[in-house]
């Protein structure tokens, strides 16, 4: 007979918001029953009902990076739950301070700009209930892009540094290619092919199918630069 293996410490439901489709993740401990929302781009009475129909008390909000759909509803969810936001890395606060702009911009008049509870940097550790994640300070798509990478149950979230065949853009302000090569790379590839990843946008992928099949990062298509 096979050992049980153990269950995963956490779990997590995806839910595409704003109209740019970008996916926020509802992520919690098993144990505790206690979520992070990472990156309310917007929705959030939508966000708040997904976190009661699952029976969960909402304990962080984590932003992965400052652009409006990933951090637009921040300001709203965290007045609805008084919850404190970690991240992005502070080089995105011109990003955030943006946010608002960029709202009315794109359609989405409440976007409202917000101050982090705390700013995240490489090597990072936050909580959630009874687990810890990583903090990967990944540079490129935007300066101050952060990943949340949860070693146990080899989960992370990417935000928009990588995409299943794909990866994040790097023509906005403070944007540069060689560092999102470099944090795709040199960061994100030594956790290992198993990890399991949501990206931005999109649907999940793993790091080793990445390196096998990305037309801009596997590892063939790099090796013949």
């Amino acid at each position: 007979m096979n050992a049980p293996q153990n269950p995963l410490p956490i779990r997590a439901v995806v839910a595409p918001v704003t109209p740019l489709q970008q996916n926020c993740t509802i992520v919690w401990c098993v144990k505790t029953m206690k979520a992070a929302v990472i990156d309310p781009g917007g929705e959030v009475p939508r966000l708040l009902q997904a976190l009661k129909d699952q029976g969960l008390t909402l304990e962080k909000i984590w932003i992965t990076h400052g652009h409006l759909d990933h951090a637009g509803g921040t300001a709203a969810l965290k007045e609805a739950t008084g919850v404190p936001v970690e991240g992005p890395h502070p080089d995105d606060q011109f990003w955030i301070d943006d946010i608002g702009a960029s709202g009315a911009k794109w359609g989405m008049p409440d976007a409202r700009s917000f101050t982090p509870d705390r700013w995240l940097g490489d090597g990072d550790k936050v909580t959630l209930g009874e687990t810890e994640f990583e903090v990967i300070h990944c540079p490129g798509h935007t300066p101050g892009h952060v990943v949340f990478f949860q070693r146990e149950a080899r989960f992370a979230q990417v935000g928009d540094v990588l995409f299943q065949g794909s990866i994040g853009r790097t023509d906005f302000p403070r944007g540069n290619h060689a560092d999102l090569i470099h944090s795709i790379t040199q960061k994100l590839w030594p956790l290992g092919d198993d990890v399991r990843f949501v990206p931005g946008h999109g649907p999940m992928s793993t790091f080793g199918q990445e390196r096998r099949t990305n037309p801009f990062v596997a590892d063939a298509v790099l090796a013949g630069e």
